[in-house]
Protein backbone atom coordinates (compact mmCIF):
# COMPACT_ATOMS: atom_id res chain seq x y z
CA UNK A 1 0.00 0.00 0.00
CA UNK A 2 3.07 2.14 0.73
CA UNK A 3 4.38 1.48 -2.60
CA UNK A 4 1.07 2.59 -4.33
CA UNK A 5 0.75 5.75 -2.46
CA UNK A 6 3.95 6.67 -3.34
CA UNK A 7 3.62 5.69 -6.86
CA UNK A 8 0.43 7.85 -6.92
CA UNK A 9 1.94 10.57 -5.60
CA UNK A 10 4.62 10.84 -8.60
CA UNK A 11 1.97 10.55 -11.21
CA UNK A 12 -0.65 13.11 -9.05
CA UNK A 13 2.82 15.64 -9.75
CA UNK A 14 1.97 15.82 -13.22
CA UNK A 15 0.18 19.05 -14.60
CA UNK A 16 -1.70 19.40 -17.55
CA UNK A 17 0.43 21.47 -20.34
CA UNK A 18 -0.16 24.87 -21.45
CA UNK A 19 -0.58 23.46 -25.15
CA UNK A 20 -3.48 21.40 -23.90
CA UNK A 21 -5.29 24.05 -21.55
CA UNK A 22 -4.87 26.95 -24.82
CA UNK A 23 -6.19 23.88 -27.17
CA UNK A 24 -10.02 24.78 -26.75
CA UNK A 25 -11.12 22.45 -30.07
CA UNK A 26 -9.59 19.03 -30.79
CA UNK A 27 -10.81 16.71 -33.28
CA UNK A 28 -11.82 12.99 -32.28
CA UNK A 29 -11.74 9.98 -35.51
CA UNK A 30 -13.62 7.02 -35.04
CA UNK A 31 -12.92 4.87 -37.80
CA UNK A 32 -13.23 1.10 -37.36
CA UNK A 33 -14.91 -2.19 -39.20
CA UNK A 34 -18.08 -1.09 -37.63
CA UNK A 35 -17.79 1.93 -40.23
CA UNK A 36 -18.42 -0.72 -43.20
CA UNK A 37 -22.31 -1.75 -42.14
CA UNK A 38 -22.29 1.89 -40.45
CA UNK A 39 -25.98 1.78 -38.80
CA UNK A 40 -27.48 2.41 -35.65
CA UNK A 41 -30.67 3.23 -34.39
CA UNK A 42 -31.46 6.84 -34.25
CA UNK A 43 -34.51 7.06 -31.91
CA UNK A 44 -32.54 8.05 -28.11
CA UNK A 45 -29.29 9.58 -27.62
CA UNK A 46 -26.99 8.09 -25.34
CA UNK A 47 -27.60 9.94 -22.23
CA UNK A 48 -31.71 8.76 -22.73
CA UNK A 49 -30.70 5.28 -22.56
CA UNK A 50 -28.29 5.46 -19.52
CA UNK A 51 -31.51 6.69 -17.83
CA UNK A 52 -33.82 4.45 -18.85
CA UNK A 53 -35.11 1.58 -17.06
CA UNK A 54 -35.48 -0.57 -19.85
CA UNK A 55 -34.09 -3.61 -19.46
CA UNK A 56 -31.04 -3.88 -21.97
CA UNK A 57 -31.61 -0.29 -23.42
CA UNK A 58 -28.33 -0.18 -24.77
CA UNK A 59 -28.95 -2.79 -27.72
CA UNK A 60 -30.31 0.01 -29.01
CA UNK A 61 -27.26 2.16 -28.87
CA UNK A 62 -27.17 4.96 -31.42
CA UNK A 63 -23.26 4.29 -31.33
CA UNK A 64 -22.51 2.64 -34.62
CA UNK A 65 -19.10 1.81 -33.64
CA UNK A 66 -21.61 -0.62 -31.33
CA UNK A 67 -22.57 -2.43 -33.99
CA UNK A 68 -20.79 -6.01 -33.15
CA UNK A 69 -22.26 -5.35 -29.75
CA UNK A 70 -25.75 -4.75 -30.56
CA UNK A 71 -25.76 -7.64 -33.52
CA UNK A 72 -25.73 -10.23 -30.24
CA UNK A 73 -29.39 -8.71 -29.88
CA UNK A 74 -31.47 -11.09 -31.57
CA UNK A 75 -34.47 -8.29 -31.77
CA UNK A 76 -32.39 -5.53 -31.82
CA UNK A 77 -32.91 -2.51 -34.60
CA UNK A 78 -28.89 -3.96 -35.87
CA UNK A 79 -29.66 -7.24 -35.95
CA UNK A 80 -32.76 -6.71 -37.75
CA UNK A 81 -30.42 -5.15 -40.24
CA UNK A 82 -27.85 -6.99 -40.46
CA UNK A 83 -30.31 -9.99 -41.40
CA UNK A 84 -31.73 -8.15 -44.11
CA UNK A 85 -28.60 -6.35 -45.63
CA UNK A 86 -25.62 -9.23 -44.76
CA UNK A 87 -27.50 -12.30 -43.65
CA UNK A 88 -25.27 -14.36 -41.47
CA UNK A 89 -22.18 -13.11 -42.50
CA UNK A 90 -19.87 -12.09 -39.57
CA UNK A 91 -18.51 -9.49 -38.24
CA UNK A 92 -15.03 -9.76 -38.29
CA UNK A 93 -15.47 -9.85 -42.31
CA UNK A 94 -15.84 -6.02 -42.59
CA UNK A 95 -12.15 -5.81 -41.60
CA UNK A 96 -11.45 -6.84 -45.43
CA UNK A 97 -13.60 -4.58 -46.41
CA UNK A 98 -12.16 -1.88 -44.11
CA UNK A 99 -8.86 -2.29 -45.32
CA UNK A 100 -9.88 -2.26 -49.07
CA UNK A 101 -11.38 1.42 -48.20
CA UNK A 102 -7.41 1.96 -47.53
CA UNK A 103 -7.11 2.36 -51.30
CA UNK A 104 -8.78 5.80 -51.69
CA UNK A 105 -7.38 7.16 -47.83
CA UNK A 106 -5.29 10.22 -48.15
CA UNK A 107 -4.23 11.33 -44.64
CA UNK A 108 -2.68 14.36 -45.56
CA UNK A 109 -6.02 15.34 -46.99
CA UNK A 110 -7.70 14.67 -43.95
CA UNK A 111 -4.40 16.28 -41.50
CA UNK A 112 -4.70 19.99 -44.01
CA UNK A 113 -8.77 19.14 -43.53
CA UNK A 114 -8.79 19.30 -39.46
CA UNK A 115 -5.77 21.90 -39.31
CA UNK A 116 -7.82 24.59 -41.29
CA UNK A 117 -10.24 24.10 -38.69
CA UNK A 118 -8.02 25.96 -36.08
CA UNK A 119 -8.65 22.54 -34.26
CA UNK A 120 -4.71 22.35 -32.36
CA UNK A 121 -4.76 18.10 -31.61
CA UNK A 122 -6.39 15.09 -32.91
CA UNK A 123 -7.39 11.71 -31.26
CA UNK A 124 -7.42 8.82 -33.44
CA UNK A 125 -8.94 5.49 -32.11
CA UNK A 126 -6.44 3.03 -32.28
CA UNK A 127 -8.39 -0.08 -31.01
CA UNK A 128 -12.02 0.33 -30.08
CA UNK A 129 -14.33 -2.29 -28.56
CA UNK A 130 -13.92 -5.07 -31.58
CA UNK A 131 -10.89 -5.40 -31.02
CA UNK A 132 -9.28 -4.44 -34.47
CA UNK A 133 -5.87 -2.44 -33.84
CA UNK A 134 -5.71 0.19 -36.55
CA UNK A 135 -1.34 -0.75 -36.79
CA UNK A 136 0.63 -3.68 -37.20
CA UNK A 137 0.78 -4.19 -33.94
CA UNK A 138 3.46 -7.17 -32.60
CA UNK A 139 1.39 -8.46 -29.80
CA UNK A 140 0.75 -11.43 -30.49
CA UNK A 141 -3.68 -11.93 -29.85
CA UNK A 142 -4.11 -15.58 -28.27
CA UNK A 143 -7.91 -15.39 -29.69
CA UNK A 144 -7.93 -13.98 -33.01
CA UNK A 145 -4.88 -14.52 -35.86
CA UNK A 146 -4.13 -11.15 -37.98
CA UNK A 147 -7.30 -9.05 -36.09
CA UNK A 148 -5.13 -5.79 -37.05
CA UNK A 149 -4.42 -3.28 -40.41
CA UNK A 150 -1.90 -4.19 -42.00
CA UNK A 151 -1.41 -0.93 -42.96
CA UNK A 152 0.14 1.55 -40.24
CA UNK A 153 -2.74 3.95 -40.10
CA UNK A 154 -1.89 5.17 -36.90
CA UNK A 155 1.92 6.10 -37.68
CA UNK A 156 0.67 7.39 -41.30
CA UNK A 157 -2.21 10.02 -39.80
CA UNK A 158 0.43 10.80 -37.04
CA UNK A 159 2.85 11.64 -39.42
CA UNK A 160 0.37 13.38 -41.56
CA UNK A 161 -1.10 15.30 -38.42
CA UNK A 162 2.33 16.42 -37.16
CA UNK A 163 3.19 17.93 -40.57
CA UNK A 164 0.11 19.47 -40.22
CA UNK A 165 1.04 21.42 -37.34
CA UNK A 166 -1.22 19.45 -34.96
CA UNK A 167 -0.51 17.48 -31.91
CA UNK A 168 -1.50 13.50 -32.36
CA UNK A 169 -3.10 11.44 -29.64
CA UNK A 170 -4.36 8.02 -29.37
CA UNK A 171 -7.70 6.27 -28.33
CA UNK A 172 -7.32 3.08 -26.85
CA UNK A 173 -10.77 1.02 -25.13
CA UNK A 174 -8.80 -0.69 -22.56
CA UNK A 175 -12.04 -1.62 -20.48
CA UNK A 176 -13.60 -3.31 -23.41
CA UNK A 177 -12.44 -6.22 -26.05
CA UNK A 178 -14.74 -8.41 -27.68
CA UNK A 179 -12.23 -10.71 -29.19
CA UNK A 180 -11.66 -11.58 -25.53
CA UNK A 181 -15.41 -11.23 -24.00
CA UNK A 182 -17.97 -11.94 -26.14
CA UNK A 183 -21.25 -11.21 -23.84
CA UNK A 184 -23.93 -9.17 -24.57
CA UNK A 185 -23.83 -5.80 -22.77
CA UNK A 186 -27.30 -4.06 -22.37
CA UNK A 187 -26.48 -2.22 -19.49
CA UNK A 188 -23.74 -0.45 -17.26
CA UNK A 189 -23.75 -3.67 -14.63
CA UNK A 190 -23.43 -6.26 -17.57
CA UNK A 191 -20.59 -3.82 -19.24
CA UNK A 192 -18.47 -4.12 -16.60
CA UNK A 193 -19.30 -7.57 -16.37
CA UNK A 194 -17.48 -7.64 -19.59
CA UNK A 195 -14.47 -6.54 -19.06
CA UNK A 196 -12.13 -8.97 -19.64
CA UNK A 197 -9.85 -10.67 -17.47
CA UNK A 198 -7.67 -13.72 -18.09
CA UNK A 199 -4.78 -12.93 -20.33
CA UNK A 200 -6.23 -9.65 -21.82
CA UNK A 201 -5.35 -7.35 -19.38
CA UNK A 202 -1.02 -8.51 -20.09
CA UNK A 203 -2.28 -7.69 -23.68
CA UNK A 204 -3.71 -4.22 -23.18
CA UNK A 205 -0.82 -2.95 -21.16
CA UNK A 206 1.44 -4.69 -24.20
CA UNK A 207 -0.48 -2.59 -26.93
CA UNK A 208 -0.44 0.69 -24.76
CA UNK A 209 3.50 0.19 -24.32
CA UNK A 210 3.79 -0.73 -28.03
CA UNK A 211 1.48 2.85 -28.84
CA UNK A 212 3.44 5.12 -26.62
CA UNK A 213 6.61 3.84 -27.79
CA UNK A 214 6.24 3.54 -31.20
CA UNK A 215 3.94 7.04 -31.52
CA UNK A 216 4.68 9.14 -28.55
CA UNK A 217 0.90 10.26 -28.44
CA UNK A 218 0.80 13.97 -26.60
CA UNK A 219 -2.37 12.56 -25.42
CA UNK A 220 -3.67 8.87 -23.58
CA UNK A 221 -7.26 8.31 -24.35
CA UNK A 222 -8.51 5.21 -22.30
CA UNK A 223 -11.93 4.21 -22.28
CA UNK A 224 -14.15 2.45 -19.90
CA UNK A 225 -12.15 1.42 -17.39
CA UNK A 226 -8.50 -0.83 -16.95
CA UNK A 227 -8.63 -4.16 -16.81
CA UNK A 228 -5.57 -4.60 -14.48
CA UNK A 229 -5.57 -3.25 -10.57
CA UNK A 230 -3.56 0.02 -10.13
CA UNK A 231 0.10 -1.29 -8.88
CA UNK A 232 -0.04 -2.68 -12.89
CA UNK A 233 -1.59 0.60 -13.85
CA UNK A 234 0.43 3.32 -12.41
CA UNK A 235 3.79 1.64 -13.52
CA UNK A 236 2.03 2.06 -17.31
CA UNK A 237 1.11 5.53 -16.69
CA UNK A 238 4.75 6.87 -15.29
CA UNK A 239 6.36 5.13 -18.14
CA UNK A 240 3.88 7.29 -20.65
CA UNK A 241 4.80 10.81 -18.70
CA UNK A 242 8.66 9.65 -19.08
CA UNK A 243 8.47 9.11 -22.83
CA UNK A 244 6.22 12.25 -23.06
CA UNK A 245 6.62 14.57 -20.41
CA UNK A 246 3.79 16.60 -22.21
CA UNK A 247 1.18 14.13 -22.17
CA UNK A 248 -2.62 14.38 -21.42
CA UNK A 249 -4.28 11.23 -20.20
CA UNK A 250 -8.34 11.32 -19.51
CA UNK A 251 -10.35 9.75 -16.44
CA UNK A 252 -11.62 6.84 -17.83
CA UNK A 253 -8.49 4.70 -16.41
CA UNK A 254 -10.72 3.02 -12.97
CA UNK A 255 -8.40 0.52 -12.06
CA UNK A 256 -9.71 -3.13 -11.51
CA UNK A 257 -11.05 -4.09 -8.47
CA UNK A 258 -12.32 -7.41 -6.75
CA UNK A 259 -15.07 -5.84 -5.95
CA UNK A 260 -16.51 -5.02 -9.51
CA UNK A 261 -16.23 -9.14 -9.57
CA UNK A 262 -20.24 -8.81 -8.46
CA UNK A 263 -21.01 -7.26 -11.56
CA UNK A 264 -20.90 -10.85 -12.92
CA UNK A 265 -23.88 -11.48 -10.47
CA UNK A 266 -27.16 -10.71 -11.27
CA UNK A 267 -27.39 -8.88 -7.93
CA UNK A 268 -24.58 -7.18 -8.25
CA UNK A 269 -25.54 -6.09 -12.00
CA UNK A 270 -29.11 -4.65 -10.61
CA UNK A 271 -26.96 -2.88 -7.88
CA UNK A 272 -24.60 -1.39 -10.78
CA UNK A 273 -27.77 -0.74 -12.91
CA UNK A 274 -29.85 1.22 -10.62
CA UNK A 275 -26.42 3.60 -9.18
CA UNK A 276 -25.63 4.34 -13.06
CA UNK A 277 -29.48 5.62 -13.81
CA UNK A 278 -29.22 7.66 -10.56
CA UNK A 279 -25.73 9.57 -11.48
CA UNK A 280 -27.26 9.86 -15.80
CA UNK A 281 -30.07 11.47 -14.04
CA UNK A 282 -28.38 13.66 -11.63
CA UNK A 283 -25.64 14.33 -14.41
CA UNK A 284 -27.98 14.47 -17.07
CA UNK A 285 -25.71 12.03 -19.23
CA UNK A 286 -22.53 10.65 -19.15
CA UNK A 287 -19.66 11.88 -16.94
CA UNK A 288 -17.24 9.21 -15.85
CA UNK A 289 -16.33 8.89 -11.99
CA UNK A 290 -13.05 10.01 -10.98
CA UNK A 291 -10.04 7.82 -11.08
CA UNK A 292 -7.01 7.89 -8.53
CA UNK A 293 -5.36 9.53 -10.89
CA UNK A 294 -6.36 11.57 -14.42
CA UNK A 295 -5.59 14.87 -15.89
CA UNK A 296 -8.29 15.72 -17.62
CA UNK A 297 -12.48 15.03 -16.98
CA UNK A 298 -14.05 13.95 -20.35
CA UNK A 299 -18.12 14.39 -20.25
CA UNK A 300 -20.05 12.56 -23.25
CA UNK A 301 -22.86 14.80 -24.89
CA UNK A 302 -23.28 16.88 -21.82
CA UNK A 303 -21.08 20.18 -21.15
CA UNK A 304 -20.92 21.16 -17.80
CA UNK A 305 -23.34 24.18 -15.99
CA UNK A 306 -20.24 26.45 -14.25
CA UNK A 307 -16.57 26.73 -14.67
CA UNK A 308 -15.08 23.84 -13.51
CA UNK A 309 -12.01 22.76 -11.10
CA UNK A 310 -10.54 19.80 -13.25
CA UNK A 311 -9.42 20.40 -16.64
CA UNK A 312 -12.00 18.50 -19.28
CA UNK A 313 -12.73 18.25 -22.24
CA UNK A 314 -16.42 17.33 -23.94
CA UNK A 315 -17.02 15.00 -26.67
CA UNK A 316 -19.70 14.15 -28.98
CA UNK A 317 -20.04 13.79 -32.49
CA UNK A 318 -21.50 15.30 -34.88
CA UNK A 319 -25.02 13.45 -35.03
CA UNK A 320 -25.81 11.01 -32.26
CA UNK A 321 -22.84 8.35 -33.44
CA UNK A 322 -19.33 8.83 -33.13
CA UNK A 323 -18.28 6.48 -35.77
CA UNK A 324 -20.10 7.16 -39.38
CA UNK A 325 -24.23 6.18 -39.55
CA UNK A 326 -26.03 5.73 -42.81
CA UNK A 327 -29.08 6.02 -40.61
CA UNK A 328 -28.57 9.60 -39.49
CA UNK A 329 -30.86 12.73 -40.86
CA UNK A 330 -30.56 16.23 -41.17
CA UNK A 331 -32.37 16.58 -38.04
CA UNK A 332 -29.75 14.38 -36.17
CA UNK A 333 -26.92 16.62 -36.54
CA UNK A 334 -26.12 19.16 -34.63
CA UNK A 335 -26.62 22.66 -35.93
CA UNK A 336 -24.34 25.28 -37.00
CA UNK A 337 -26.02 27.61 -34.71
CA UNK A 338 -25.52 25.03 -31.48
CA UNK A 339 -22.07 23.43 -32.80
CA UNK A 340 -20.38 27.21 -32.67
CA UNK A 341 -22.05 27.81 -29.00
CA UNK A 342 -21.11 24.91 -27.70
CA UNK A 343 -17.56 25.88 -28.41
CA UNK A 344 -18.07 29.23 -26.66
CA UNK A 345 -19.88 27.70 -23.98
CA UNK A 346 -17.18 25.33 -23.14
CA UNK A 347 -14.21 27.26 -23.95
CA UNK A 348 -16.35 30.09 -21.44
CA UNK A 349 -15.55 27.13 -18.37
CA UNK A 350 -12.25 26.67 -18.87
CA UNK A 351 -12.76 23.03 -21.15
CA UNK A 352 -11.85 22.04 -24.62
CA UNK A 353 -14.06 20.51 -27.40
CA UNK A 354 -13.46 17.77 -28.98
CA UNK A 355 -15.30 16.88 -31.99
CA UNK A 356 -15.71 13.99 -33.65
CA UNK A 357 -15.73 12.93 -37.29
CA UNK A 358 -16.84 9.58 -38.52
CA UNK A 359 -15.23 8.49 -42.03
CA UNK A 360 -17.39 5.85 -43.92
CA UNK A 361 -15.57 2.46 -43.29
CA UNK A 362 -15.88 1.46 -47.18
CA UNK A 363 -13.97 4.90 -49.02
CA UNK A 364 -12.53 6.11 -46.52
CA UNK A 365 -13.89 9.64 -46.49
CA UNK A 366 -15.27 11.65 -44.51
CA UNK A 367 -19.18 12.37 -45.17
CA UNK A 368 -20.42 16.26 -46.16
CA UNK A 369 -22.44 16.46 -43.93
CA UNK A 370 -19.67 16.69 -41.50
CA UNK A 371 -17.41 18.09 -43.62
CA UNK A 372 -19.82 20.93 -43.72
CA UNK A 373 -19.28 21.08 -40.33
CA UNK A 374 -15.41 20.96 -39.99
CA UNK A 375 -16.08 24.30 -42.34
CA UNK A 376 -18.59 25.93 -39.97
CA UNK A 377 -15.89 25.94 -37.55
CA UNK A 378 -13.23 26.98 -40.24
CA UNK A 379 -14.93 29.79 -41.50
CA UNK A 380 -16.08 31.36 -37.36
CA UNK A 381 -12.86 30.72 -36.12
CA UNK A 382 -10.89 32.55 -38.80
CA UNK A 383 -12.39 35.10 -37.72
CA UNK A 384 -12.51 34.81 -33.66
CA UNK A 385 -10.03 32.23 -32.71
CA UNK A 386 -8.58 35.62 -31.15
CA UNK A 387 -11.65 34.80 -28.46
CA UNK A 388 -11.43 31.06 -27.89
CA UNK A 389 -7.72 29.96 -28.44
CA UNK A 390 -5.71 30.77 -25.28
CA UNK A 391 -8.12 32.33 -23.16
CA UNK A 392 -8.94 31.30 -19.49
CA UNK A 393 -12.30 31.49 -18.09
CA UNK A 394 -13.48 35.01 -16.80
CA UNK A 395 -15.01 35.80 -13.24
CA UNK A 396 -18.15 34.29 -14.42
CA UNK A 397 -19.10 31.99 -17.50
CA UNK A 398 -22.08 34.31 -17.68
CA UNK A 399 -25.71 33.47 -18.11
CA UNK A 400 -28.01 36.39 -20.50
CA UNK A 401 -27.89 40.10 -21.23
CA UNK A 402 -30.94 41.55 -19.90
CA UNK A 403 -32.95 41.43 -22.85
CA UNK A 404 -32.68 37.20 -22.54
CA UNK A 405 -30.17 36.50 -25.02
CA UNK A 406 -27.47 33.56 -23.95
CA UNK A 407 -23.84 35.26 -23.16
CA UNK A 408 -20.47 33.51 -22.68
CA UNK A 409 -17.13 35.08 -21.53
CA UNK A 410 -13.80 34.45 -21.82
CA UNK A 411 -10.37 36.79 -20.72
CA UNK A 412 -7.07 37.78 -21.91
CA UNK A 413 -4.76 39.95 -19.97
CA UNK A 414 -6.95 42.87 -19.66
CA UNK A 415 -9.47 42.09 -22.05
CA UNK A 416 -12.93 40.02 -21.53
CA UNK A 417 -15.01 38.62 -24.37
CA UNK A 418 -18.66 38.63 -24.35
CA UNK A 419 -20.40 36.34 -26.91
CA UNK A 420 -23.61 36.87 -27.20
CA UNK A 421 -26.69 35.05 -29.26
CA UNK A 422 -27.92 37.73 -30.74
CA UNK A 423 -27.84 41.61 -31.72
CA UNK A 424 -28.62 45.17 -31.51
CA UNK A 425 -28.49 46.95 -27.99
CA UNK A 426 -27.63 44.36 -25.71
CA UNK A 427 -26.81 45.15 -21.70
CA UNK A 428 -24.09 42.95 -20.42
CA UNK A 429 -25.27 42.94 -16.55
CA UNK A 430 -22.18 41.64 -15.14
CA UNK A 431 -19.90 43.82 -16.79
CA UNK A 432 -19.20 47.31 -15.10
CA UNK A 433 -16.93 50.18 -17.22
CA UNK A 434 -14.34 52.08 -16.15
CA UNK A 435 -12.86 54.94 -17.16
CA UNK A 436 -10.49 53.61 -19.39
CA UNK A 437 -13.20 51.11 -20.84
CA UNK A 438 -13.13 50.66 -24.71
CA UNK A 439 -15.19 47.98 -26.66
CA UNK A 440 -14.60 46.68 -30.23
CA UNK A 441 -15.16 43.71 -32.35
CA UNK A 442 -12.21 41.45 -32.62
CA UNK A 443 -11.23 42.76 -35.40
CA UNK A 444 -10.65 46.39 -33.58
CA UNK A 445 -13.57 48.18 -34.71
CA UNK A 446 -15.08 50.15 -32.26
CA UNK A 447 -18.31 49.19 -31.50
CA UNK A 448 -20.85 51.98 -29.17
CA UNK A 449 -21.37 51.40 -25.56
CA UNK A 450 -22.89 53.07 -23.17
CA UNK A 451 -22.00 52.06 -19.14
CA UNK A 452 -24.49 52.45 -15.93
CA UNK A 453 -25.07 50.89 -12.94
CA UNK A 454 -27.26 48.14 -14.20
CA UNK A 455 -24.60 46.60 -16.35
CA UNK A 456 -22.76 47.67 -19.75
CA UNK A 457 -24.63 47.83 -22.79
CA UNK A 458 -22.92 47.50 -26.26
CA UNK A 459 -24.12 47.59 -29.75
CA UNK A 460 -23.53 44.03 -31.19
CA UNK A 461 -23.41 43.60 -35.12
CA UNK A 462 -25.04 40.79 -36.64
CA UNK A 463 -23.75 37.75 -36.42
CA UNK A 464 -23.87 35.76 -39.87
CA UNK A 465 -24.99 32.39 -40.25
CA UNK A 466 -22.89 31.04 -37.03
CA UNK A 467 -25.95 33.08 -34.59
CA UNK A 468 -22.89 33.93 -32.32
CA UNK A 469 -21.65 37.99 -31.87
CA UNK A 470 -18.15 39.03 -29.90
CA UNK A 471 -17.56 42.05 -28.39
CA UNK A 472 -14.20 42.75 -26.89
CA UNK A 473 -14.73 44.32 -23.53
CA UNK A 474 -11.30 46.51 -22.91
CA UNK A 475 -10.24 47.79 -19.32
CA UNK A 476 -13.90 46.33 -17.35
CA UNK A 477 -14.64 45.34 -14.34
CA UNK A 478 -16.99 42.64 -13.24
CA UNK A 479 -20.73 44.32 -11.37
CA UNK A 480 -21.06 43.12 -7.78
Amino acid sequence: MALRNEELTRLRRHRVPTWWRDAKLGIFVHWTPASVPGFAPVDAEIGDLLQSDTPDALAASPYSEWYENSLRFPSSAVARHHRAVYGDRPYDAFARDWETGLEQWDPDAWAARFARTGARYLVLVAKHADGYSLWPTGVGHPHRDRWHSTRDVVGELADAVRRAGLRFGVYYCGGLDWSFEPRPMGSMGSTIASIPRGDYPAYAEAQVRELIERYRPSVLWNDVAWPATGDRLWPLLAHYYEHVPDGVINDRWMPWSPALSLARTALGRRAIDAGSRRQARRDGGLLPPKPPHFDVRTPEYLTFADIQRDPSETVRGMDRSFGFNRNSRPEHFIAQTELVWTLVDIAAKGGNLLINVGPRGIDAQIPAEQTARLEWLEDWLRQHSEAVMATSPWVTPGTTTVEGQPVRYTARDDDVYAFVRGFGRVTLSDVLATRTTRVSTVGGSALPWQGSPGGLAVDIPAPGPSGVSVAVLHQVDALG
